[in-house]
């Protein structure tokens, strides 16, 4: 199911799938903004969104003298996107600093320029999460312009006590919402 985010589209789902009240799985607080959207997959065991997207517009300061976009703008297109994902899951990275005592940062990425983007494109941005490990996650992003896709990424994100900068577990508020 591909659908804007809003929590009156989960719950309706949850409606849907003819979950009694006991069984009903708790729907993420999801926000909604223009343009956003997630793949949701629905089924016995709740609801999990398996995709994230995040609009761009591309604005004059992210272009070059060549009038496309600089290349280092699209690891923060994907940041952005990564960001929002967590935020859209419920947990803001600031909290989870003061709280949790935990931050993110990029361990590596790979990523394969396609097409150029141009000053006003509207873009999608995508996060996916393809693996959890104990202290980092693995992300497939891709920018895409029209559904065809300018720059795709893979980007491995390690978990880092805050005090510390040193790897630690990711924590178990988080992992259980991602191994939904």
């Amino acid at each position: 199911v591909q659908a804007c985010l809003g929590l009156g589209f989960l719950q309706a789902i949850a409606t849907a799938m003819a979950f009694s009240p006991a069984r009903r799985p708790a729907a993420p607080v999801l926000r909604h903004y223009p343009g956003c959207w997630c793949n949701i997959r629905a089924d016995k065991k709740g609801m999990t969104m398996t995709q994230f997207s995040w609009p761009v517009r591309v604005y004059y300061e992210d272009t070059d003298a060549g009038g496309v976009v600089y290349y280092a703008n699209y690891l923060k297109y994907f940041e952005r996107a990564r960001t929002e994902f967590l935020r859209e899951l419920g947990f803001e990275q600031d909290v989870l600093r003061e709280n949790e005592g935990v931050i993110f940062a990029v361990k590596s990425i790979q990523v394969d320029y396609i097409q150029p983007a141009r000053f006003n494109d509207y873009l999608s941005v995508t996060a996916q999460v393809t693996a959890i490990r104990r202290a980092s996650l693995d992300f497939q992003q891709e920018i895409l312009k029209d559904q065809s896709p300018l720059c795709r990424a893979s980007v491995r994100i390690a978990c880092l006590n805050a005090e510390a900068f040193r790897p630690c577990s990711i924590p178990p508020s988080l992992r259980t919402v991602l191994n939904k």
